[in-house]
């Protein structure tokens, strides 16, 4: 019997890789996209901010299915991946490597993850896990991340239009993030430690 289980265990946590792969894959992608821009009411806004709130549900998923650990490696793999990709794109173009704005997305990424994933833990754990406490949680992780990356630019506050794009991307990320609370909500929790 216990045997049995010790291979379903293996089973579930090789499963586990996909899932970071996945997120690992989308975090390349909103670094590939954030020099490609669209224009709304007025303001250049990259395409980067539409699959920003995925990689937060991601992490929770991974956290609910599989368990604490495995979102940490996932954050963990997926940041550094992040980095070296970003050393690679600049290297391969001839480009300087400018290490504040690689350091001010790495900090926002990994520390919004890691809150959003204390907070999340938290939200299925202690409480009965609402619609509303989620999906506050995605805003809440997607403030922090814009929260460090402007402190490592500090001069992106003074641009005319910063407050109007900051408040206007955060809007259409909460769209984005009413479904993906949704699903969330749809979701069994998995493998227990």
């Amino acid at each position: 019997m216990k045997l049995i289980r010790r291979k379903k265990d293996e089973k579930l946590y090789q499963d586990a890789w996909l899932y970071v792969l996945l997120l690992t894959t989308l975090v390349i992608l909103i670094e590939s996209l954030k020099s490609y821009t669209f224009n709304l009411f007025g303001l250049d806004l990259s395409y980067s901010l539409i699959p920003l709130p995925i990689v937060y549900f991601i992490v929770d998923y991974i956290a609910k299915k599989f368990d604490y650990r495995q979102a940490i490696v996932a954050i963990s793999v997926s940041g550094v991946i992040f980095v070296c990709f970003s050393a690679m794109v600049s290297f391969a173009f001839g480009e300087r490597l400018i290490l504040s704005s690689v350091s001010g997305e790495f900090c926002g990424y990994v520390i919004s993850q890691f809150v959003n994933l204390t907070i999340y833990l938290y939200i299925i754990n202690s409480t009965r896990g609402s619609f509303l406490l989620v999906f506050l949680n995605y805003i809440f992780a997607l403030i922090v991340y814009y929260w460090f990356y402007t402190i490592i630019h500090l001069d992106m506050v003074m641009y005319d239009d910063y407050w109007f794009s900051y408040f206007l991307t955060l809007g259409l990320q909460a769209f984005i993030c009413l479904p993906l609370t949704s699903v969330e909500r749809q979701l069994k929790r998995g493998h227990e430690r």
